[in-house]
C-alpha cells in the first residue's frame, strides 16, 4: 500500500505549501503523461549547482577537472539512491502496473530520479536557500569523506595498478545479467581478480558503472579501499 505523502513530507521536514507538487514528484513516468520527469530536469541542475558551490568553497586548490569528479561522485544515481533510501522514499513512489510487479520501487534510476524531483518541488514549493538546505543536510556526511587524493583515479584504474604494481594479473569483467527495458536497465557485473576467492559484483544503470561499482567492492576485498 502506497503511503501518504504528507507522511513523508513531515519525515522530510518540508510542509509543502502545495502537497499536490510534492505528490508530481514521486510520480513514475509510467503512471502517463502527468509525471516528475520536468521536476527531475529542474532538480537535477539545482543539485549540480549546490554540490558545485559546496566543492568549490570546500577544496580552494582543486582544479577544474578535480572538482568535476568530486561532483560526478556526489550526484551519481548510486548515490542519489542512496540517499533516497535513507529518507525511505520507496514507500512513496506512484508507479505504473507495470513498475509495481517488477519491483521499480527499488530500483537505483527510478529512487535517484525521486529525489532531484523533490529538490525541484521544494524550490518551486519554497525558494533555493531552502532546497540547498535539504541538499547539504542530505549529502554532508559524504562531502565531508571526500578525499581529493583519492578521487583522482576511478576504481577501474586503481584496480588495474594495484594488481599490476604486484605483478599480477589484470581484472576480468563478465556481465552477468541486464534487466529492464532498453530505456531503464540494470546491468550486473562479476569482476575476477587474482587474490579474491569469488568475483567482485557490481550493479549499476549502465555498464561501465557496474564495472566500477564491481572493480570498488574488488578493492574493498583487497583491503585498499575502506
Amino acid at each position: 500500500m502506497i503511503k501518504p505523502v504528507s507522511d513523508l513530507a513531515r519525515r522530510i521536514g518540508h510542509p509543502f505549501a502545495d502537497e499536490s507538487l510534492f505528490e508530481l514528484a514521486l510520480t513514475h513516468r509510467s503512471c502517463g503523461k502527468k509525471n516528475n520527469e520536468r521536476l527531475e530536469f529542474l532538480g537535477d541542475s539545482i543539485l549540480n549547482f549546490v554540490i558545485a558551490d559546496d566543492l568549490f568553497a570546500r577544496f580552494p586548490q582543486a582544479k577544474e577537472g578535480e572538482l568535476s569528479r568530486l561532483r560526478a561522485r556526489m550526484v551519481k544515481g548510486v548515490t542519489l539512491s542512496e540517499v533516497a533510501r535513507e529518507l525511505g522514499l520507496g514507500d512513496y513512489l506512484r508507479l505504473g502496473s507495470g513498475e509495481l510487479k517488477s519491483g521499480g520501487f527499488r530500483r537505483d534510476s527510478i529512487l535517484a530520479d525521486a529525489v532531484e524531483a523533490i529538490i525541484g518541488a521544494i524550490y518551486l514549493d519554497s525558494d533555493m536557500e531552502t532546497a540547498r538546505g535539504f541538499i547539504l543536510s542530505w549529502f554532508q556526511a559524504r562531502l565531508e569523506k571526500l578525499d581529493l587524493n583519492e578521487t583522482l583515479k576511478d576504481s577501474k584504474t586503481r584496480l588495474q595498478e594495484f594488481l599490476q604494481s604486484r605483478r599480477l594479473a589484470l581484472p576480468t569483467y563478465e556481465l552477468i545479467n541486464v534487466e529492464g527495458e532498453a530505456h531503464d536497465q540494470t546491468f550486473y557485473i562479476d569482476c575476477t581478480v587474482a587474490g579474491l576467492a569469488k568475483p567482485a559484483k557490481g550493479i549499476g544503470s549502465s555498464r561501465r558503472q557496474a564495472e566500477q561499482e564491481a572493480a570498488k567492492h574488488a578493492l574493498i576485498e583487497l583491503q585498499v579501499e575502506k
